[in-house]
């Protein structure tokens, strides 16, 4: 159980873009600076299954349903194991909502609160007893780092840390991706 919902965490890298704000120009860019494809590794770094590895490929692209926000679609593997991803989040006349799977009612997670600041978010993450936090940090444009973390006794525990790739054979050009987020 707790293998699948690291895994399920995994796909909030991307998807868990949220703000208890008002959804400003700035986190437009963001937004739209996500979108493209993704690849790379990831390990589970606290918990049972600490130092499990497994490789995750995203599709993203701006939510056909809202003027902010991302859809994302892919799988994340471990070994001969895959697991398919789906998330959509936007913006909901000033509050971001979102889910990945199913949400927290199913087998997947909400995502309740966040803050976009420049190139990085921060979300709030929920299922039943769990609460946590997700940290995705565009370290440049082609270049993602994600920490999720769990809270347990009041403290925040890392549990998994990624870094994507964006694919510049499938996304756009990285020159395009600078220019978009000028």
């Amino acid at each position: 159980m707790f293998l699948r919902l690291s895994l399920t965490a995994c796909v909030l890298l991307v998807s868990g873009f949220l703000s208890a704000s008002w959804a400003g120009p700035k986190d437009k860019v963001f937004f739209d600076s996500v979108s493209g494809v993704w690849r790379g590794p990831g390990e589970i770094v606290a918990g049972k299954y600490k130092g499990t590895k497994f490789h995750c490929h995203f599709n993203g692209a701006p939510s056909a349903e809202h003027k902010i926000g991302v859809a994302m679609d892919g799988h994340c593997r471990v070994g001969i194991f895959s697991q398919k991803m789906t998330a959509i989040i936007g913006d909901r006349g000033g509050n971001y909502t979102g889910k990945f799977q199913d949400g927290a009612k199913g087998e997947g997670l909400d995502l309740t609160s966040g803050k976009v600041n420049g190139n990085k978010i921060v979300v709030g993450l929920n299922r039943k007893k769990l609460n946590g936090a997700m940290v995705a940090h565009l370290q440049e444009p082609d270049v993602m780092n994600v920490t999720i973390s769990v809270k347990v006794r009041e403290r925040l525990i890392p549990v998994i840390g990624m870094t994507l790739s964006r694919d510049r054979k499938v996304g756009a050009s990285r020159q395009q991706q600078q220019d978009h987020l000028r």
